[in-house]
């Protein structure tokens, strides 16, 4: 054997020879797990953003995402309201079993939730929060999350008082910009093991603050602050509105419960309360809420190039969505959510991931919150636990065929404090293939019944009509059956 290939054979069985003699952690192969970053807008409708339909709302960052993997056209929030749908996100869980039922403050019991963070957590991934919580009115951390950043009940736009480094601060800055620079210092860190960063922005949600007397002051733009290099940038531009923007005397009798409760929010203890009777968000909300909407677009785009800087990109998984939507007028609601209509519970949901996720897929079947956390523990190679009631999506998401659901429940929960005018407005409602029905708690008797396909804007109730009947009886069945599946009482179908 010539001298320079001997010494080579001898070189590389000595070096195996060492290796059989090293523990098996040394020997490990690279952790490939997908990174996770989850990004959740406040209040952001379905159609706020530019490639999901806003007329003149510019997000070429949002759009890329949504170019570069899959966008979920029939996303719902299982209930359209910020504290329950953020523990649906985060549990899997409806409402009606995590607990978090509606925004008073529930400090205590989310500190009990059992979340995909603390599973990851318990995985090997470092986890990070930043960013609302908002279950419970406190800023202090939750179990699960290795770093933790966070503010008291709904926070400030400018100069929040952040919980950071174990303490409360006031911290300079525009919030959504302060918490894109604090998400790309964890997401960039040099590490061995994967990272799973959710990212809970304050934007679109207005400013809200209490007078001396208890009542809100919502002014500038109803409350909306876009950072100050935006502000003014879509003056005097006009959304256009949809068909069902207000409502007619007609629809008004075909949905007393909603016409008894807008009569009630017109009511002098509401207008004292509120300072204005808020029949609609004006064109001027609508501008200020697309400038906050840009801020939230560059930190995308800052996030997505540092971790191609990073060389991190290709094995991030993205999640992109909103915690409920927003009426825009529509059914006469403005500066509101929490109704079951189109509007408030359709969810803008991106999912992205190079070389796992085709880019511009569109998926149809329904989705929800609830997916949301089986879903980024399946792509993490985890089980799901059996409390989760969601499934995952990763199957949709990698073109497989799979067994999926053809109907969802959308639950809500009054409270009345501090808007006693929804205390009429439990329900509980089934959105079953093109139907939906919507029974409310305290009246059945003004159930209603909407055929989407013939009817997409919801205008029409026809739960009175003979030819809807079957329809109506077959909807009513499967909410029960879906009532009794959300808390907890038979496995998910």
């Amino acid at each position: 054997m010539p001298a320079r290939t001997r010494r080579d054979f001898l070189i590389s069985t000595a070096c195996a020879g060492a290796a059989a003699t090293l523990p098996m952690r040394a020997r490990a192969r690279p952790d490939t797990r997908p990174n996770i970053v989850v990004i959740v807008v406040d209040d952001m409708r379905f159609d706020e953003y530019g490639a999901g339909g806003h007329p003149y709302l510019e997000t070429p960052h949002i759009d890329a995402l949504a170019a570069s993997g899959a966008v979920f056209t029939n996303a719902y929030h299982t209930t359209p309201l910020c504290s329950p749908n953020r523990a649906s996100i985060l549990t899997g869980q409806y409402a009606s079993l995590h607990g978090i039922i509606d925004n008073t403050s529930r400090g205590h019991a989310s500190h009990k939730l059992r979340t995909y963070a603390r599973e990851l957590q318990q995985a090997g991934y470092e986890t990070a929060h930043i960013g609302k919580w908002h279950m419970g009115h406190d800023a202090s951390p939750r179990p699960g999350y290795d770093y933790w950043v966070s503010f008291a009940g709904q926070g400030r736009s400018v100069n929040p008082e952040l919980y950071e480094e174990g303490r409360l601060h006031e911290v300079k800055g525009y919030t959504t910009d302060l918490f894109t620079d604090r998400a790309i210092a964890f997401a960039t860190r040099n590490r061995s093991r994967p990272f799973a960063l959710y990212i809970g922005h304050k934007a679109v949600h207005p400013d809200i603050q209490q007078r001396e007397d208890g009542s809100l002051d919502t002014s500038s733009n109803e409350g909306f602050v876009p950072a100050p290099r935006h502000r003014g940038r879509y003056a005097g531009r006009r959304f256009p509105r949809r068909p069902n923007f207000g409502l007619t005397a007609a629809e008004r009798q075909a949905k007393p419960v909603v016409a008894a409760a807008l009569d009630e929010r017109q009511s002098p203890q509401n207008l004292a309360y509120f300072g204005r009777p808020d029949a609609d968000t004006t064109d001027e909300a609508i501008q200020a809420r697309a400038e906050m909407m840009l801020a939230v677009d560059e930190g995308v785009g800052r996030l997505v190039e540092a971790l191609r800087s990073q060389s991190l990109l290709e094995n991030t998984l993205f999640v992109f969505m909103s915690d409920n939507g927003s009426f825009f007028g529509e059914h006469g609601l403005g500066v509101e959510r929490r109704l079951a209509y189109e509007e408030s519970i359709k969810c803008p949901l991106i999912v992205a991931q190079p070389g796992v996720i085709e880019p511009g897929l569109r998926i149809e079947p329904f989705t929800l919150s609830i997916d949301i956390a089986p879903t980024l523990l399946d792509a993490a190679g985890l089980k799901p636990p059996s409390r989760m009631q969601g499934r995952s999506a990763m199957p949709l998401l990698r073109g497989q065929s799979t067994p999926w659901r053809d109907a969802f429940l959308v639950e809500y929960y009054a409270h009345e404090v501090p808007l006693p005018w929804t205390a009429m407005l439990d329900y509980r409602a089934v959105r079953m293939g093109q139907y939906k029905l919507i029974r409310w708690i305290r009246n059945d008797d003004a159930a209603e019944l909407y055929d989407l396909q013939a009817d997409p804007y919801e205008r029409r109730n026809v739960i009175a009509n003979p030819a809807y009947a079957k329809v109506a009886a077959a909807a009513r069945k499967r909410l029960s059956s879906l009532v009794v599946e959300s808390l907890g009482l038979v496995p998910p179908t």
